[in-house]
């Protein structure tokens, strides 16, 4: 196994979109039935992560920046891809900033054709309804960690 300092991360953001009862959005991968995850991209160059925030929330979701407020950020979330597949050749993992963003709009103004299709729906849940087994093993680890840093939500 490629020890975790030998591997290039790709710099990326995620959105946790929240509505005003506390409710969080989450996506169900088009590839992958039953596996539910926050809207994330990768940051390209001569991009802040606020500004790859905002673009990859309209591509992915049709989101606009004006629909959202930026709550809270945390930076330093880190996963290695599964059995050593590189990204664009080069990056064997991610390294997400995650932003909890309050969401002001309504469900009318998703459009999850926006760009290219990635998810097939989505739902709102109570931050404690997420199951860890909704994503990939290799970043189950990683949403335990932003659900416990965010919500308080532990898991056994």
């Amino acid at each position: 196994m490629t020890p975790p300092e030998a591997i290039v991360y790709r710099p990326n953001v995620a959105a946790i979109l929240q509505r005003e009862n506390g409710d969080i959005f989450v996506a169900e991968r088009i590839n992958i039935k039953s596996a539910w995850q926050f809207p994330q991209g990768g940051i390209d160059s001569g991009e802040d992560a606020e500004t790859a925030l905002f673009r990859e929330l309209e591509e992915e979701i049709g989101v606009k920046r004006e629909m959202l407020e930026i709550v809270q950020r945390r930076d330093g979330y880190r996963y290695a891809f599964s059995k050593g597949r590189l990204k664009y050749g080069i990056y064997g993992g991610q390294e997400q900033a995650y932003f909890l963003c309050r969401f002001t709009g309504t469900d009318a103004d998703f459009n999850l054709d926006a760009t290219h299709r990635e998810f097939a729906g989505y739902q709102w849940i109570k931050p404690s309804e997420f199951q860890l087994d909704w994503v990939p093993k290799f970043k189950r680890h990683v949403y335990r960690q932003v659900l416990l840093d965010f919500f308080g939500i532990e898991f056994a």
